[in-house]
């Protein structure tokens, strides 16, 4: 196991543990004590993640290659990812998804003027915000796809020019990394704290669904091909 590979195991570890505890705090801030634990909770996520990106260029820059390769990464998370790594308009899926989800189940609620100031409680500033933060995110998002499109384009030159090659691929993930980030710090800015907190939970359940899943399907293909093999 590579370094890289220790550390993604143990961040997804911690990532868990952060999970569990934003699980147990209150749903509704009632309290200041209660706002700041939330706060508190939401700035330990956000280091957490800058952490991640910060020990992942690190490694990129010693061997941009298996980066990209994702050794550490199941088969089904390597088939999602973008750029070595989630597309950054997948945040912007989950907030509808948790938002359609919570108005089903304060429907009445909202018929009856209350406000729970949750994901469905986005005022109209914040939906605007919203809407133009997700469309310059998925320019940016086809501009570093066009850059990787002609990286690609150019294979015929990686053998002669493969130090100079690197050095641009490099350089398309720092590109794509930058937009993970800043659309996660924007929308720290444009959601509140409650809001933010049941992002970072739908986000991180996902993130361990998906995990899981393709953890077992590719046991299971293991399993399937040992069999396979034994009858030839």
């Amino acid at each position: 196991m590579t370094k890289f590979q220790k550390f993604h195991e143990e961040w997804h570890g911690h990532l868990r543990e952060l999970v569990q505890q934003m699980s147990k705090l209150p749903k509704f801030c009632t309290t200041n004590q209660d706002e700041q634990n939330t706060k508190l909770l939401i700035q330990k996520v956000i280091s957490h993640i800058n952490e991640y990106y910060r020990v992942k260029s690190l490694a990129a820059k010693n061997d941009i290659l298996y980066i990209f390769s994702a050794p550490w990464s199941n088969s089904l998370e390597r088939s999602l990812y973008w750029i070595a790594g989630w597309r950054p308009t997948t945040a912007f899926h989950i907030i509808y998804s948790e938002c359609g989800i919570q108005l089903e189940s304060h429907i009445t609620n909202i018929l009856n003027g209350f406000r729970n100031g949750d994901l469905a409680d986005l005022s109209p500033d914040q939906l605007t915000r919203f809407s133009e933060l997700q469309c310059e995110t998925i320019q940016q998002e086809n501009n570093i796809t066009e850059q990787l499109s002609n990286w690609q384009d150019s294979v015929n030159d990686i053998i002669e020019n493969i130090d100079k090659k690197m050095e641009t691929l490099l350089g398309i993930l720092k590109r794509a990394d930058e937009v993970r980030l800043n659309t996660l710090h924007n929308l720290v800015h444009l959601l509140t704290p409650q809001q933010l907190l049941e992002f970072f939970i739908a986000a991180s359940n996902l993130l361990f669904e998906i995990r899981s899943w393709g953890i077992n399907y590719d046991n299971q293909r293991v399993k399937e091909l040992d069999v396979s093999v034994l009858k030839f």
